[in-house]
């Protein structure tokens, strides 16, 4: 049996309303003039223009910039070795800025591409200090700590309203004497995005809606708190599509699910009529400082830039670590549901805070750390 939608007419939406919901912005197709670069997505280039606020040129050498970016911080952690301190794309300039310890290095990296900062701290050494805190009980006023490259230090965020408790204070001083880290305030805590039962294009388990990630072989992937292993899951006609294979929150929040009962999948994100719908060519990691994009089935498609790596945030339900943190907006819904820059896959929604309207920043879980968990391969063009 097919689970077609009647209002999505295209072919490359058919087999979509077959096996996907709700995922992301961003496919390229080869340039018929033979260049070998890809063409920018008419659908990626006008969302990012609505939410980055760009003209269409802009949007279309910001992705240039950065998918040479990304290649350029590649050779430059190769060459630094242990003296890697980060890396973060700079959009004003259109470069990436590349941080070590070693200045003898310096011309080195500076002939990959790459603008080159001294730093005190190596990328271990702060990585090292952040494992101790992830492995510390946070209390709920401490919102969320990361390794930022550009200060060189561990940044803890905590809520300025509970900035003074007594669990607040411990926390934060055990955090001094980890290492190199600095407090900051941020006005609110993070959440998840799961809602209960509403319209829209969801998949559903229980009396929870989230949105679905990516296509993997045999099924898709999505946020851990949408469901739990064994779990039933039907799509957004109610029909059943699977189970729960795998899933894993707090700590992490990732999961997959099989598929079958007539579905199927395909590399394909929806573009919600907002956009077209795009392929998915990959996954390489997009640096600090890269513009991405979010389609959930709540709010649908927005964009932004990816904020932090490898941070963790401490929801009311625990702590989750190595979630990468972003500029875009989400709401009840749009857990699960696809980040992408460029044409590859980054990550499935986890949380954030705020809402579309007003504004707010988001998080998700990077796709390659789920596929390697559960041994699953991306489906790609």
């Amino acid at each position: 049996m097919l689970h077609i939608r009647p209002r999505r007419a295209t072919a490359l939406l058919l087999a979509l309303g077959a096996g996907i919901a709700a995922l992301a912005p961003t496919a390229q197709a080869a340039p018929a003039d033979g260049s070998g670069v890809p063409e920018m997505s008419p659908g990626l280039v006008q969302a990012m223009q609505r939410d980055l606020h760009l003209t269409k040129s802009e949007a279309e050498h910001r992705l240039q910039a950065e998918r040479h970016a990304a290649d350029v911080d590649r050779r430059a952690r190769s060459l630094a070795g242990r003296a890697y301190a980060g890396s973060w794309f700079d959009a004003r300039t259109g470069r990436l800025t590349v941080a070590s310890t070693d200045p003898s290095l310096a011309d080195e990296l500076r002939a990959t591409g790459a603008d080159v900062r001294p730093a005190t701290y190596s990328a271990a050494r702060l990585d090292a200090v952040k494992k101790r805190l992830d492995a510390a009980a946070a209390p709920k006023g401490v919102a969320a700590w990361r390794v930022d490259p550009k200060a060189n230090r561990v940044i803890v965020d905590v809520v300025a309203s509970r900035r003074s408790d007594n669990d607040v204070e411990s926390f934060v001083a055990k955090a001094l004497r980890a290492g190199p880290v600095q407090i900051r305030e941020v006005n609110a805590a993070p959440r998840t995005f799961a809602a209960g039962t509403v319209g829209g294009d969801p998949f559903y388990t229980g009396n929870v809606r989230c949105s679905i990630g990516f296509s993997v072989q045999g099924g898709f992937v999505t946020a851990g708190h949408c469901g739990q292993a064994g779990a039933a899951v039907s799509g957004w006609d109610h029909s059943a599509v699977g189970a729960f294979q795998g899933s894993s929150f707090p700590d992490n929040d990732y999961a997959w699910v099989s598929v079958g009962n007539g579905w199927w999948t395909v590399p394909v994100v929806l573009g919600w009529g907002t956009v077209p719908d795009q392929l998915v060519r990959g996954s390489a990691e997009a640096p600090v400082g890269a513009s991405i994009c979010r389609s959930g089935s709540t709010t649908h498609w927005h964009c932004g830039t990816v904020l932090a790596t490898n941070e963790t945030v401490n929801y009311s339900q625990g702590a989750v670590h190595q979630l990468t943190k972003t500029s875009v907006c989400a709401e009840p819904g749009d857990s699960g549901g696809s980040f992408i820059s460029g044409d590859q896959a980054q990550g499935v929604t986890s949380g954030g805070w705020g809402n579309c309207s007003s504004g707010g920043e988001t998080w998700f879980q990077p796709v390659n750390e789920i596929l390697n968990r559960y041994g699953l391969r991306l489906h790609t063009a």
